[in-house]
């Protein structure tokens, strides 16, 4: 999927968007983050894409589901989310994220970035 848009999805931060409660289940809030994007995608995002949810802490050890791949940080997911974008050296990459400092770290490698809202849905 080397042609795709490959979506890097914080999932520490999009979850931690909005007050529903996360905190006191961040593996299973992880894991309904990422049946969404499985079954909506990103929307407003045409074309193929590639979703990559980055988990960390308490999240780690979701597993990947058909249309999302679920990648756990072993240390900082922030270095992770980086990393990826690294490594798609020159493939167009959008980052979700609101961390202005992940949002300046990946822009200087050309990753375009939107906030939390745009996988959130529902109205938030």
């Amino acid at each position: 999927m080397s042609d795709s848009l490959l979506v890097i999805v914080d999932a520490a931060n999009v979850v931690g968007s909005v007050p529903d409660g996360w905190w006191r289940d961040r593996r299973g809030a992880a894991e309904r983050l990422r049946d969404r994007l499985a079954v909506d995608g990103v929307p407003g995002v045409a074309g193929p894409v590639e979703i990559v949810l980055v988990v960390e802490g308490a999240a780690r050890g979701v597993s990947s589901v058909p249309g999302v791949r679920v990648e756990s940080a072993a240390g900082s997911g922030d270095d992770r989310m980086v990393e990826l974008v690294a490594e798609a050296s020159g493939r167009a990459c959008l980052v979700v994220t609101a961390d202005r400092e992940l949002r300046r770290r990946v822009g200087e490698l050309g990753a375009s970035v939107t906030g939390p809202r745009a996988v959130r849905g529902g109205g938030d």
